[in-house]
């Protein structure tokens, strides 16, 4: 199976506030979180800072990783916060196992 398309959630350095979105390049999107939040801070994640990559998943068509992104944001913060901690229980930066 190709991994085509990711859902992924990004925090900010103190991990309190998380950003979910979908891509299909995750490396590329990671980097203009990261830009954005240097620079002009006009999306949500450049405004708070949300470039560390805690939690992603991979997908081969795009409406299922955009159905998996409306489910996520569906979540409570705490659920969300399960999900995470299933894979990254420290809340590691995942940044360079993408790049």
């Amino acid at each position: 199976m190709f991994t085509n398309f990711y859902i992924y959630i990004t925090t900010n350095q103190y991990r309190t506030t998380i950003y979910i979105g979908v891509t299909n390049n995750i490396q590329r999107r990671i980097s203009q979180h990261y830009f954005d939040s240097q620079n002009e801070k006009k999306s949500f994640a450049g405004k708070y800072n949300c470039y560390e990559l805690v939690y992603y998943e991979g997908f081969q068509y795009a409406k299922d990783a955009i159905y998996r992104e409306k489910q996520l944001k569906r979540w409570s913060r705490k659920k969300k916060n399960q999900l995470i901690e299933t894979v990254n229980p420290k809340w590691e930066s995942l940044n360079n196992e993408v790049f």
